[in-house]
């Protein structure tokens, strides 16, 4: 009954390989596009204005800490991705080397973070889009545009596109995998060209002048907005729930992590520096769509629109990713005996955990619907810092417990590179609010009343040693 019983991982990459589990479909390119497609989007077309108000043009700096902190991170994702290659990301990592009850709690930490960065990002999403119709002369009724008091002085009733995003994204991951990676893949490409078009229209209205003084909150203000833009990089980390569709995940998953965050690290910090450029950053307060803002402000009023579809279509891909990891990693915990069995039934024609899949979407979507939420960034933060700390730790520790494993992809530098990212991630967590650290506490000790209560008995670690 050890609560850090570990399991078998030669075991669990067997029963990865044994029929009628989930389809191998996905490559590298697949996997780069997927990883873009859950960076791209209220980072870059929501929160850098919230961050520049908080270190100014410095902004880029701060852009920088939190890229570095990834980058660590995405090395240690690299090697136990490329090396156990099964579904459920750091949870799955967690019960190999640090056992049971490490594993339950990151994984009932990652359950909040994904799907209520789904819940957030599809309320932004439905604002963005009423933007995009109202441009057409189209208005929904006012009863149907937002969650109960969450609009001021207006009776709303429901949040209906951002439920109707949901559902439809549901379906899509429900269908198969393959579907929806192609669909994905079509709706990154799209939103690169419009934030490739904003940095190519945007240069030529910088004004160096704006830049100066460019870190007016000092080293504070740097490190608080880097713990916050940190939220903009969240993503990187569901690539590797797709590890057990993967054709060739000891090559393709490295591949994919490694080379999402670095495309997208080069283009937040040349958008944060052109956006600084052309506003002052103090004309950012209050405004939810800054790099809209940045083009109106320099005249360029006929791209405000394509501006709207990027975030759309941003927004969008990053609900589908970001459901998609959840969806996943409720079936291995599910699978592992840790949640009801129906969460990782199959479907035989689909090849996707289909009940699981439609029960995230419908749960999260009625919060999107009916739930005012403001920004989630901290609390999403929060959770995900702690799961990089984890799978820092985890790859020191598989180093020593398992020196012998073949492992395709390498972390340099072990334990030096895997301490540093723990390091950042610690220091990041440090500049988050005491209620977010307040919340996160409630849940993990809702966690812990949950697996004493109704997961640990029926783990399957533990029906094995009972019988």
């Amino acid at each position: 009954m050890s609560l850090f019983r570990t399991k078998n991982l030669d075991n669990m990459v067997a029963a990865s390989r044994t029929p009628g589990g989930l389809k191998k479909v996905l490559g590298p390119t697949d996997l780069i596009l997927m990883g873009i497609g859950a960076i791209v989007g209220t980072g870059i077309f929501v929160l850098t204005g919230t961050g520049a108000l908080t270190a100014g043009p410095a902004l880029t700096v701060s852009f920088i800490v939190a890229a570095i902190a990834c980058g660590f991170a995405a090395m240690c994702y690299a090697e136990f991705a490329s090396t156990v290659p099964i579904a459920g990301s750091i949870y799955t990592y967690s019960y190999v080397v640090l056992g049971e009850l490490v594993a339950w709690m990151i994984g009932w930490d990652l359950l909040l973070e994904y799907g209520l960065a789904t819940s957030a990002v599809a309320v932004g999403w439905s604002g963005y889009f009423q933007s995009l119709l109202s441009g057409f002369g189209i208005t929904i009724p006012e009863a149907l545009t937002a969650a109960p008091g969450a609009l001021p002085g207006v009776h709303t009733l429901i949040n209906l596109p951002a439920l109707c995003i949901m559902l439809v994204l549901t379906a899509m991951l429900s269908w198969g995998v393959r579907e929806s990676a192609r669909v994905n893949n079509v709706m990154v490409v799209i939103k690169m060209v419009v934030v490739l078009l904003f940095i190519a229209v945007g240069v030529k209205h910088v004004s160096p002048a704006n830049w100066h003084p460019f870190a007016p909150f000092g080293g504070t203000g740097i490190m608080s907005a880097a713990a916050v833009v940190f939220f903009a990089f969240i993503g990187f980390d569901a690539v590797t729930s797709a590890a057990e569709e993967v054709k060739r995940p000891e090559r393709d998953l490295p591949i994919g992590i490694i080379g999402s965050l670095t495309i997208c690290t080069i283009l937040y910090v040349i958008v944060a520096a052109i956006m600084t450029g052309i506003v002052p950053f103090q004309m950012f307060k209050g405004i939810d769509h800054p790099v809209s803002l940045a083009l109106q402000h320099a005249g360029e009023n006929w791209f405000a629109g394509w501006i709207d579809l990027g975030a759309i279509l941003g927004m969008t891909t990053v609900i589908l990713v970001m459901a998609y990891g959840q969806t996943r990693i409720i079936y291995a915990m599910s699978r592992d005996g840790l949640l009801p069995a129906k969460l990782s039934t199959v479907h035989p024609k689909f090849g996707t955990p289909f009940f699981a899949t439609w029960m995230v979407g419908i749960m999260f979507g009625l919060i999107a619907a009916f739930v005012p939420l403001n920004v989630l960034a901290e609390l999403v933060n929060i959770g995900t810092l702690a799961a990089f700390c984890l799978v820092s730790v985890a790859v020191i520790v598989l180093r020593k417990k398992r020196p012998d494993l073949k492992r395709a992809f390498r972390c340099p530098g072990v334990p030096i590179v895997p301490g540093i990212a723990v390091v950042f991630c610690l220091a990041l967590m440090s500049f988050l609010s005491a209620i977010t650290w307040m919340a996160f506490g409630i849940w993990l000790v809702l966690g812990l009343l949950v697996y004493f209560g109704y997961a640990r008995a029926r783990s399957l670690l533990n029906v094995a040693a009972q019988s």
